[in-house]
């Protein structure tokens, strides 16, 4: 049997089994969901004021080391975060499910029930991935991806021989698993109903190559391809594309008898998320399609309550209007303003900007800001590109990286950026982002002070976002 060790919140952490309980002390400070958000409120507040945090999951997961477990790159344990994360910022970890909550009273309660209190609310309860409403969603063999227990029948799958899989959506997700399942010799198929791969983050000329590349690795990859049903009676069988094409899990291991079973399949949907909501409903929280409605202080329309994460609805922070942003990355720094607020500051949260990053064979992509599609719905733009090398070009081992800048031919203000290269990129995504951020605009990118050293950069002579810049002026004076 587990015991409550509770001491002075200030000098020592709680860590709580509920079993018999059935009140428990108020919180200053009480998040539902243990995610990012949650850790980063117990970390920023350390101590400062008492923070409850109801995780009911068995561990907090590094969600995007998942395909790398899958690939056997990473060991499964080091995607688990430690608890010490919570309990040394002097948080209390309450492994336990939200079953209501009482605004009124200001308190919650949980499937074990126990009743906490709380001045503060913060509902950080994420998202979850959407499984389409589609005839055979719900055979064996169809999931979505995103937990320790999905992570866990994929692995169970792919070392028991998988021998095909089917994954739906080209995004980072879709794309990294597609490839490490193609690495553990699965015959892969990636549909998407896009004409590349990635359209949310770079446009298609960034990712041409690439694409190719991802092609010639082994992946089956099928493009304007919409994902209509799935076949099968308890199993997953056979997928049905809207162009009539069907991708079969029947076929035969060339050592099986006439007549044997067919092979295992799976189908996986990285198509998208949708925040976990359904303990509000019937509730005064007002709610909109893509989330909870806050203000730029992370305030709901009920006082006192607060949300972060994925689970919010909030707006671009390039045009003011709502945008989807479920990334671990925003869920941060939300949660890094509501903590200081809490602790007495006045910040405010910007906006979502959306900087993504991720890795397909040898290349490195990353996108921030607007595509030019998108970009091209709301401003006048000028787009501008630069190409040069990783390195001196005399250096060994250096690489290309391109630039793909977009601007508005108004303003002059930076508001999207692609790159691609042999090398990681997620350092110059996070340049332009804080351009688009700042406002900062054609004119002070093009006198952009840099450094130069020959392992790291082109030569002192020119640097990738300066000609970038350059050229899209040229275009604009031109």
């Amino acid at each position: 049997m587990l015991y409550i060790a509770e001491l002075d919140i200030l000098n020592c952490w709680r860590l709580h089994s509920l079993q018999g309980i059935s009140r428990m002390d108020k919180y200053n400070i009480l998040v539902i969901g243990g995610g990012p958000a949650a850790i980063t409120i117990a970390k920023t507040v350390q101590g400062k004021m008492s923070v409850g945090i109801i995780r009911p999951e068995n561990h907090s997961m590094i969600y995007c080391a998942m395909p790398y477990v899958i690939e056997g790159l990473l060991p499964f344990e080091k995607t688990l975060k430690k608890d010490a994360i919570v309990t040394e910022a002097k948080a209390s970890l309450i492994r336990d499910t939200v079953s209501k909550v009482n605004f009124d009273a200001k308190t919650v309660t949980t499937v074990k029930n126990v009743e906490i209190s709380y001045d503060k609310l913060v509902i950080a309860t994420g998202a979850t991935p959407i499984l389409p409403p589609i005839p055979g969603r719900n055979l064996d063999g169809v999931m979505t991806f995103k937990t320790e227990k999905d992570l866990q029948k994929i692995m169970g799958l792919v070392n028991s021989g998988l021998k095909k899989a089917v994954v739906v959506g080209a995004g980072a997700i879709g794309i990294e698993l597609a490839q490490a399942l193609n690495e553990r010799m699965v015959e892969t198929h990636l549909v998407d109903m896009a004409d590349y791969i990635l359209p949310n983050m770079v446009d298609y000329e960034i990712v041409e190559e690439t694409q190719e590349s991802l092609i010639k690795s082994g992946i089956n990859l099928h493009l304007k391809s919409k994902v209509t049903s799935l076949g099968g009676t308890d199993k997953v069988e056979e997928v049905l594309l809207e162009n009539t094409q069907i991708i079969h899990f029947d076929q035969m291991d060339h050592c099986s008898e006439a007549g044997a079973a067919a092979l295992p399949g799976l189908v996986v949907f990285a198509v998208g998320m949708k925040p976990n909501l359904e303990l509000f409903a019937g509730t005064d929280l007002k709610i909109e399609q893509d989330g909870i409605v806050v203000d730029n202080k992370l305030a709901t329309n009920i006082k006192c309550v607060y949300a972060a994460g994925d689970c919010c609805q909030f707006t671009s922070g390039i045009t003011g209007k709502i945008v989807s942003g479920k990334l671990a990355t925003n869920a941060v720094p939300m949660a890094r303003v509501l903590a200081n607020n809490f602790l007495g500051g006045n910040r405010a949260y910007p906006g979502f900007f959306n900087g993504t990053a991720t890795k397909i064979g040898d290349f490195y992509i990353g996108g921030t800001g607007f595509s030019e599609n998108t970009a091209g719905k709301h401003f006048d733009i000028e787009v501008g590109y630069a190409e040069f090398t990783t390195a001196f070009p005399i250096m060994p081992g250096t690489t290309k990286v391109r630039l793909k800048l977009i601007a508005d031919r108004k303003t002059h203000r930076i508001i999207g950026g692609q790159f691609v290269s042999g090398k990681p990129v997620t350092d110059k995504v996070d340049k332009i982002t804080m351009a688009i951020q700042y406002g900062i605009t054609l004119e002070q990118l093009i006198n952009f002070s840099y450094s130069a050293q020959p392992y790291q950069s082109f030569y002192p002579a020119h640097n990738l976002i300066v000609k970038a810049a350059e050229n899209i002026l040229n275009k604009i004076n031109s």
